[in-house]
């Protein structure tokens, strides 16, 4: 981890890897601050996990109640009664930042605000964040309404999961087409966008008790880093300082990919199923980071896989498998199958028997 201050201005950062979740930089990282416009990394995350779950599409349309149109702060200046689709009101949150947008998809998914914020301070607690509590989903100054920069960074780290967040997050400008035919010019407050490679995401913030917030993610080669800076004097300087973690991260480490899951660790026998065995494999790939340079460690499974039956479909845990290196035991990670594994029918096992038969002929001959 960084000894120095690299972000110099901040009241708190934090620099993390976004696969591993490891830290590389922090500063007062658990302190609780007003998170700003920042609140709506929580409101995406939600949006999006409707979306992914079948439970939203994208061209639905969302109607704009006198709620969502009044509110103040950054805003697509919505009109009560007109309707847009997800996508339009997604893009609006996500690069200009709109409180109208993201009341009105609040209300869509939460049947009310006050409904929604219910989900985002469960969906926190779910995620184990110790120094947030969400008092609304656009992040206006309000009492009590507070995060930290670990928090929002691992927030960020679970909107990551949902990779289409990024072709939102990553338009530096665009134009949202209004119900009357005008249109309005959708400026990223994340000028990182344009002006840093491998910045794709993610939100700002800005209030003036909360000052310059910025939750940003880049990607450079196979490695993708998460920085949060909050409480900063002034744009400029949330730029710079997050400039300065990411430079940080990307000029000191590397991911390293020590064992792909879609590598065979070895076959297992399976009961009742259409094959007699199955490939085995690790649920996600097994990386770590590594500072550039560093010796690559070589790592062996020890497999704890109990009898198989099908059915079995690719994806699904079956068993663990202890990670060892130098005859240690470093971590244990989940198993599954290479492919699905459909159950075996009558037929099946009419034709399985007639192979058996005729094998033992063969071998009595």
């Amino acid at each position: 981890m960084a000894e120095v201050d690299l972000a110099i201005s901040s009241k708190s950062a934090i620099l993390m890897d976004a696969k591993t979740g490891l830290v590389l930089y922090e500063k007062d990282a658990d302190k609780a601050y007003p998170p700003a416009s920042m609140t709506k990394l929580m409101s995406m995350l939600l949006i999006m996990e409707e979306v992914d779950n079948n439970k939203l599409s994208l061209d639905d349309n969302v109607l704009i109640s006198k709620n969502a149109s009044s509110m103040g702060g950054s805003q697509l200046f919505l009109q009560e009664g007109e309707s847009y689709p997800v996508k339009e009101l997604l893009k609006g949150i996500a690069v200009a930042s709109g409180n109208d947008a993201v009341v009105a998809l609040s209300e869509k998914i939460g049947g009310s605000v006050d409904g929604f914020v219910d989900m985002m301070n469960d969906r926190a607690q779910k995620l184990g964040l110790k120094n947030t509590k969400f008092v609304n989903p656009h992040g206006l100054d309000a009492q009590g309404h507070v995060s930290s920069a670990r928090d929002m960074a691992l927030i960020a780290k679970e909107l990551l999961k949902h990779e289409k967040i990024l072709e939102f997050t990553s338009i530096y400008e665009d134009y949202l087409k209004k119900n009357d035919g005008s249109s309005v010019w959708l400026v990223n407050t994340n000028k990182l966008v344009r002006f840093y490679e491998g910045v794709d995401g993610l939100k700002t913030g800005y209030t003036k008790e909360a000052g310059y917030c910025l939750t940003a993610t880049a990607k450079k080669n196979n490695l993708r880093l998460i920085s949060v800076v909050m409480g900063e004097p002034s744009s400029d300087e949330r730029s710079s300082d997050t400039s300065n973690m990411l430079n940080y991260g990307f000029n000191t480490y590397e991911l390293y990919m020590a064992f792909p899951k879609e590598k065979s660790l070895g076959t297992k026998r399976v009961e009742f199923g259409k094959k007699d065995f199955v490939e085995l494999a690790l649920v996600d790939d097994y990386v770590k980071l590594l500072k550039k340079n560093e010796e690559k460690p070589v790592y062996s499974f020890e497999i704890n896989v109990d009898k198989l039956k099908a059915p079995l479909k690719k994806g699904e845990i079956v068993g663990k498998a202890k990670v060892i290196d130098n005859n240690n035991i470093v971590d244990e990670v989940d198993i599954t199958v290479l492919e699905d594994v459909l159950k075996a029918n009558l037929w099946d096992f009419f034709n399985k028997n007639l192979k058996n038969i005729t094998a033992g002929k063969k071998m009595l001959k």
